[in-house]
């Protein structure tokens, strides 16, 4: 058994989340976990709410409420949607808590006794008709890189260029719209990221099973030059800096992007807490996130879109190095490109594509939890349509898995009731299926290791195909006329392949999984290990006799006329934004 610590990207407390950011992190992250504890091993999985800077605060703003009530709200709304999606987070915390608050500042002192921050005095954005300083999220513009009209201040969500407010092309206020603004010096403390530069390509270099677009994504950063970064705000909402620290900038926040990443150890800290005496708590948290302290042994997993990936493998190392202290650094950082929707992104902010909401409205979760990870946008990107859904749940859900399963039972109770057949041996044909399967399961398995998600999904479905392919070589319905004996034998096997479903598939489905594993309450209790030898351990636990609780059927087929009627409320092709052409 080993030790696993996995994290994914914070999700933003402005509003549900739509599919795209749900596949982006959150979803890969659960199958990884869901794994890794399949297969026996330690895992600690965290999560949280990202709940400060510049969209806690617009939301709260076009929601008429104060941003403390509005972020306590929306932890709830989405801590709920996490868990009817069946995330199994061991914790999922918020950044607003103390723990964060006091693991922000301690970072920050370490990083200013190190000698790697420095107050600077700069030019802002300064709106007049607000009164305010509008850190750099609440400057809108034209992209100078792009041309996209509705570029933010700190990036593009077009093209991904890293900006500054006054980099705009006609800047407006997030707030008000107003033009009316003006440039004012301010004075904020800058984390010296390139004093830091030489240190963090060298521990990149060290990462050559990190995916091609994390690497490159981090590499074209680091030759571009790393330039310090702002870290504090002018903002009302945050973390407060400690003006005993940095008296120069009392008054202000900690830039969210700081104290975010922070956030992981933060909500570690609450599951700690939570758990444990206060004399006890500090030393699990360690156990988990130094070095020095009994994690060495950890393996470190994060989960992210691509436009999270320069701060994950630049800004936070950058954090952690500079502290000088023994913490813990990634390991594995599995990056993914977008899931647009007919051809445009999904957006929050303009309320295009399906959420998580709406989803789990129309059909359970595990439908959109195995299409989203067998069509996850690992090597580019990939856009969801009606269409493309629709084929996917029919010819696997449906047509592949459900129909074996249901197969099997139907015939199981129809001839023997319900319990797991006796008689007859095994042969041949059960000899070479159990080959198949095992080959089948090590595939599967080594992809799940690779986090290659979408290959696994494909040898997920080979292993459910292969019992369709048994049965009709054997043809039970035929057989039970003149061979009950080896009728017995082949539902029998066909049964414990049922059971290997219930396991190999929990990753990806696991309300179905568990459908499926409590159809044998003789051995519901019995650990079977997700594993190349999952197929022998299933059929040597599954006895002759044993009670069989025939389950419903698992998955509906979806006809044409709803997906139409879906793709004709939540917009489809020909309401895709035109796209804004790059360069």
């Amino acid at each position: 058994m080993s030790r696993h610590l996995i994290t994914s990207a914070l999700p933003y407390i402005n509003g549900v989340k739509h599919l795209g950011n749900l596949v982006g992190s959150m979803l890969p992250a659960d199958v990884h976990a869901r794994y890794l504890r399949a297969a026996g091993h330690d895992v600690l999985f965290i999560c949280a709410t990202d709940e400060h800077g510049t969209p806690a605060e617009l939301a709260a703003r076009e929601a008429g409420l104060d941003v403390a009530q509005f972020c306590a709200e929306q932890h709830e709304v989405q801590k709920d949607l996490c868990q009817r999606f069946q995330l199994s987070f061991d914790h999922f915390g918020r950044t607003s808590r103390p723990q964060n608050h006091r693991l922000t500042d301690h970072f920050a002192r370490r990083l200013k006794a190190e000698g790697f921050t420095e107050v600077r005095t700069t030019e802002q954005v300064y709106s007049v008709a607000d009164g305010r300083f509008l850190p750099d999220r609440y400057v809108v513009g034209t992209c100078p890189n792009c041309g996209y009209d509705r570029a933010r201040g700190d990036q593009c969500e077009n093209c991904g260029k890293q900006l500054e407010p006054t980099d705009l092309i006609e800047p407006r206020s997030a707030v008000s719209g107003s033009t009316d603004l003006e440039i004012r010096s301010s004075s904020h403390v800058f984390l010296l990221q390139s004093r830091l530069a030489e240190r963090i390509r060298a521990w990149i270099d060290t990462k050559e099973d990190w995916p091609q677009l994390t690497r490159s994504i981090a590499y074209k950063w680091l030759d571009e030059g790393l330039e310090d970064r702002g870290i504090t705000r002018d903002l009302d909402w945050g973390i407060p800096v400690d003006p005993d620290d940095f008296p120069e900038v009392a008054g202000k926040v900690w830039y969210v992007w700081f104290d975010a990443p922070i956030g992981y150890l933060g909500a570690t800290r609450e599951w700690a807490d939570d758990r444990t005496t206060p004399e006890q708590a500090g030393a699990l948290f360690d156990s988990w996130w130094r070095t020095d302290r009994g994690a060495t042994d950890v393996t470190y997993t994060e989960f992210m879109g691509k436009d999270n990936v320069p701060f994950h493998t630049l800004s936070f190392p950058a954090t952690i190095l500079g502290s000088g202290e023994d913490w813990k650094l990634v390991d594995r950082l599995k990056s993914f490109n977008w899931l647009n929707y007919y051809g445009g992104k999904f957006s929050t902010t303009d309320h295009r594509g399906v959420f998580m909401s709406d989803a789990l409205e129309l059909l359970p979760a595990d439908y959109w939890r195995w299409y989203l990870m067998a069509n996850a946008p690992e090597s580019d990107d990939t856009s969801f349509t009606w269409e493309l859904f629709g084929e996917a749940i029919n010819k696997d859900l449906v047509g592949t898995f459900g129909n074996f399963v249901n197969r099997t039972v139907t015939q199981v109770v129809r001839h023997f009731g319900e319990q797991v057949p006796e008689g007859g041996e095994p042969g041949d044909e059960e000899a070479e299926l159990a080959a198949r399967v095992e080959a089948r399961l090590t595939e599967y398995v080594g992809h799940l290791d690779a986090l290659e998600f979408r290959k696994a999904a494909a040898a997920l479905r080979a292993l459910w195909a292969e019992g369709n392919v048994y049965l009709e070589n054997r043809e039970p319905w035929k057989t039970v006329k003149v061979d009950r004996d080896r009728t017995a034998c082949t539902l029998r096997t066909a049964l414990g392949l049922v059971l290997v479903h219930s396991v190999a598939s929990s990753p990806f489905v696991p309300a179905t999984a568990d459908r499926l594993r409590d159809a044998f309450p003789d051995v519901v209790e019995v650990p079977l290990c997700l594993d190349s030898g999952l197929g022998a351990a299933a059929a040597e636990v599954l006895r002759p006799g044993a009670t069989l609780v025939p389950p419903p059927l698992l998955f509906r087929k979806l006809d044409a006329e709803e997906l139409d009627a879906w793709e004709q409320r939540f917009g489809g092709a020909e309401s895709a934004p035109t796209p804004v052409p790059e360069g």
